[in-house]
């Protein structure tokens, strides 16, 4: 059903967990496609074994240039592009395919539910839930009691792993801005693409969960100034984009409706133009 898109980082027993976990907790056959960057560790030695696909880059190439090497290689009708610092739980994909099949129609984008240590800005994670780390404190038998006793609603604003668009829409897109390399601000980019193409179904689903470790490789890498790309690119700032064109964290109620042109996005378009310029 679907091409798992994984992008890694020495990052080996998260990246493990996160491949048993899908290969456990699945009730689909799925393709499972890695990018590998340097792979100083345990990666591919493991990854071969498993007889699982991977491509390889002797550096660190970021996240957009991973995304559409493995994209290249990608044979299901959607792509699911996944960290590897993800545990996904039962029934995480069927939700996401009973979620395809009420839309009935392949102009979407959806993401899966993330269940985190610490609460972020936005009401669309489970949050703050802590479960533990990989160092032998993983509480996995109670994280799947919380997530079988849990209910979260859909929500507004899918714009990040674990995330979901048909094939065809990545592919009509040119998929993730490499531009954007190493990935900074590579999502809402994206998101605003698929906005253009003419998509106005981003839904987050409230039963797809997956529990994230937030194990973070950002301070290992020099990032490029995606706020700044962000707004030269549009005319507008990710947030405001966030807020107005995706209404992120909302009640899902339907399709997202047009962007009114009224003053607020006047003023919003004018402070992007002088801040990105500063």
């Amino acid at each position: 059903m679907f091409s798992i898109l994984i992008p890694t980082w020495n990052n080996f027993l998260y990246l493990k967990t996160c491949i048993e976990s899908l290969q456990e907790h699945s009730g689909y056959n799925h393709q499972i496609l890695v990018h590998v960057n340097e792979g100083k560790d345990e990666s591919i030695a493991w990854l071969q074994e498993q007889k699982i696909s991977y491509t390889h880059s002797s550096e660190n190439i970021g996240i957009c240039k991973a995304l559409n090497l493995l994209a290249a290689k990608a044979t299901a009708p959607y792509l699911v592009y996944m960290n590897d610092d993800m545990y996904a739980l039962p029934q995480w994909d069927a939700a996401l395919i009973k979620k395809i099949k009420a839309i009935g129609h392949e102009n979407f984008y959806l993401s899966a539910t993330m269940i985190e240590p610490t609460k972020g800005p936005f009401n669309c994670m489970i949050a703050p839930h802590f479960f533990g780390e990989l160092n032998g404190n993983f509480n996995l038998a109670k994280l799947l009691d919380f997530h079988k006793h849990i209910s979260f609603d859909d929500w507004n604003g899918a714009s990040w792993p674990p995330s979901l668009v048909s094939k065809a829409n990545w592919d009509a897109v040119g998929g993730y801005s490499e531009s954007f390399s190493p990935g900074l601000y590579s999502d809402p980019d994206f998101s605003m693409k698929l906005w253009q193409l003419g998509i106005r179904d981003f839904i987050g689903v409230g039963s797809s969960r997956v529990y994230h470790f937030q194990s973070k490789t950002l301070h290992r890498v020099k990032l490029n100034n995606g706020r700044k790309q962000f707004k030269r690119k549009w005319g507008i700032s990710a947030a405001y984009f966030y807020k107005n064109y995706l209404k992120i964290g909302g009640a899902h109620q339907g399709s997202l409706p047009e962007i009114k042109k009224n003053f607020s996005h006047f003023w919003a378009t004018i402070k992007a133009k002088l801040s990105a310029i500063i």
